[in-house]
C-alpha cells in the first residue's frame, strides 16, 4: 500500500479500539480495488467523540466506523439520522457530506445477512431466544421483530432491561416479547438462539447458557466473532446445533458501511478471507 498526498483516510473509532479487525477488511478492498485509500483505527473517549468527528469532517476523512462504547452517543449527539440508526438508537457508521454528516446503522442488516448465510434461511418465521438485552441484545431484538419473527425470547441478568427492549418492540412492531425465566428450557425450544453478550471475550468466561439449552436442529449465533469457535458455540454444538459466529456479521455491516462512503460494492470474498485469515489462521474455516 503506497501513501501519497492523494491518499484518502477512513476509520473505526472506539474506546478501547486495539481488538478491532475491521482495519484487516477493509484495507484489504482498497488494496483489491487498487484505490488510493487507508482505513485506521483510533482510540477515543466518548466526552471527546463529537468534537473528533467534526474534526476529522474538516480534514477531509471519507468516513468513519464507530464501536463499543460509542454508537449511541453518536446516535444522541449527530443531528442528521438515517432509519436504520433511528431504529436502533445508535450509529455505527458515519458519512461525511458537504452540509454535514449522516449516521447510519449497518450492523442489522450485517447480523441479518449473516444468519442467512450460515443457517441457509432468515429469522423470518422463527422462534428467536436472545440472551442478554444490553446495546447488542437490544439492535438483535428490534432488526428481528422487523423481520417478521414468529415469537421473541430475552433473558437478561438485569431484570430491568429485557422489560425496556420488550416494550420498545412490543410499540414498534406490535410482536410479543417473552422475558426469559427459565432460560435453558425455553432457548431450547427455541429455532434459533442468540448469544447477545460479552461473555466469551475473554478465555474463562462462564457459560451464558447451560448445555442443555440447545439441541439438534437448532440454529446458534454467537456475536462474538475475534475466536473460530467460542465455549457458548462448543456446547450448542456438542447438543447437536449448528453454530456460527460473529464474523459473518462484522462482515457484512463492513461490506454496507464500505458502499455508503464509497458508492462502491466492494469485494466481499477479499475481506471474507482478510478476516478468517486472522480468526482462523491461514487455513480458510472448514
Amino acid at each position: 500500500m503506497n501513501i501519497s498526498g492523494h491518499t484518502k483516510v477512513f476509520a473505526v473509532l472506539g474506546h478501547p479500539i486495539g481488538h478491532t479487525l475491521s482495519p484487516v477488511m477493509h484495507n484489504a478492498a482498497f488494496q483489491a480495488l487498487g484505490m488510493d485509500a487507508i482505513y485506521l483505527a483510533f482510540d477515543v473517549h466518548p466526552d471527546r467523540l463529537l468534537s473528533v468527528l467534526a474534526a476529522m469532517k474538516d480534514m477531509g476523512l471519507g468516513g468513519v466506523n464507530i464501536t463499543v462504547p460509542l454508537k449511541e452517543v453518536a446516535a444522541k449527539g449527530l443531528p442528521q439520522l438515517d432509519d436504520s440508526a433511528r431504529l436502533l438508537g445508535a450509529v455505527n457508521t458515519v458519512k461525511f457530506m458537504p452540509d454535514g454528516m449522516i449516521g447510519y446503522n449497518t450492523d442489522g442488516a450485517g447480523f441479518l445477512q449473516a444468519v442467512e448465510e450460515a443457517f441457509g434461511e432468515s429469522v423470518a418465521g422463527k422462534s428467536v431466544f436472545i440472551c442478554g438485552a444490553g446495546g447488542a441484545g437490544r439492535a438483535v431484538a428490534l432488526v428481528c421483530a422487523g423481520s417478521g419473527v414468529r415469537s421473541l425470547t430475552i433473558a437478561d441478568t438485569d431484570p430491568a432491561r429485557p422489560g425496556n427492549v420488550a416494550r420498545e418492540v412490543e410499540s414498534q412492531f406490535g410482536v410479543g416479547v417473552t422475558i426469559a425465566s427459565r432460560w435453558e428450557a425455553e432457548a431450547r425450544e427455541a429455532d434459533i438462539v442468540v448469544q447477545a453478550t460479552p461473555l466469551g471475550m475473554k478465555p474463562g468466561d462462564p457459560l451464558p447458557l447451560k448445555a442443555e439449552a440447545f439441541r439438534s436442529g437448532q440454529a446458534v449465533f454467537d456475536l462474538v466473532y475475534m475466536y473460530p469457535e467460542t465455549a457458548f458455540m462448543k456446547a450448542a454444538k456438542a447438543n447437536g446445533a449448528q453454530t456460527a459466529n460473529g464474523l459473518g456479521m462484522l462482515l457484512h455491516q463492513g461490506v454496507h458501511a464500505f458502499e455508503i462512503w464509497t458508492g462502491v460494492k466492494p469485494p466481499v470474498d477479499v475481506m471474507k478471507k482478510a478476516l478468517e485469515k486472522v480468526v482462523y489462521g491461514p487455513q480458510e474455516k472448514n
